[in-house]
């Protein structure tokens, strides 16, 4: 596990992007192609428009979408699928973006994406920790036993409780019960995971992230076992470890 701790938010998405685009260009010499997953949310904008900025050919470049709640149209301003066309796809020519589209039958889409992501390995995973300690919607106590690449899952109150605090929801009874979610085994297969998680509101989980066993009823703590996994912070998220 490597740590780097910034003073901001943009300085942490230069930190984070310019790692990400070294092992996405070091995949597509190698290999001639790469393969990348990615995370949304508040946590997740600089680090993003970091990343598009730096020269990568993405037209040898293929992405995964992460989650997506279940039962919300991709015009919702909370949408993932909008968060990311709008943010990354949209500016880009990538290879091929495998969508969540939640709209179609759940059965036939997780098999068509389990069976995408499974062609060959994730190059990078751009994973993200919620407040409540989730990595994707693996919500605690997370399931670190099923093999399945998504599954659906429930959301609890903390997790959508984050989702109205960022401004994505006006209220809890607005945010979906359900969503489509990458399994915990699914990230972990990622050859490299790449954490950016900012602001004061992520202290408590980067705090319970890096003090506690590894843990479903802490998700993030199972990234620690990860071979390459490089965790980026700022002042404000490390501050219940380290006061500056």
């Amino acid at each position: 596990m490597i740590i780097s701790i910034n003073k901001n938010p943009s300085e942490l998405g230069i930190k984070a992007g310019s790692l990400a685009a070294e092992k996405i260009n070091n995949a597509i010499r190698e290999k001639g192609e790469a393969r990348i997953v990615l995370a949304t949310g508040a946590s997740q904008i600089e680090t993003l428009e970091y990343l598009i900025s730096q020269n990568i050919d993405w037209s040898r470049v293929e992405i995964f979408h992460l989650d997506e709640y279940i039962g919300l149209p991709i015009t919702h301003k909370a949408s993932f699928r909008k968060y990311l066309t709008e943010r990354v796809i949209s500016k880009i020519k990538c290879k091929a973006f495998y969508a969540i589209e939640t709209e179609k039958d759940i059965r036939e889409l997780t098999k068509f994406l389990t069976d995408r992501i499974r062609e060959k390995p994730v190059d990078v995973g751009f994973i993200g920790i919620g407040v409540n300690g989730h990595i994707a919607f693996n919500d605690p106590p997370a399931d670190f036993e099923t093999r399945e690449a998504y599954i659906v899952v429930n959301l609890d109150e903390r997790c959508k409780k984050q989702q109205v605090d960022e401004g994505w929801f006006d209220s809890l009874d607005q945010v979906p019960d359900k969503a489509v979610s990458m399994t915990v085994w699914q990230i972990m297969q990622c050859r490299t995971i790449i954490s950016a998680v900012p602001h004061k509101v992520k202290a408590e989980a980067v705090y319970n992230t890096l003090t506690c066993k590894v843990t479903p009823e802490v998700p993030a703590t199972i990234l620690k076992k990860h071979e390459d996994f490089n965790l980026f912070l700022d002042y404000n998220s490390v501050s219940k470890l380290i006061t500056f």
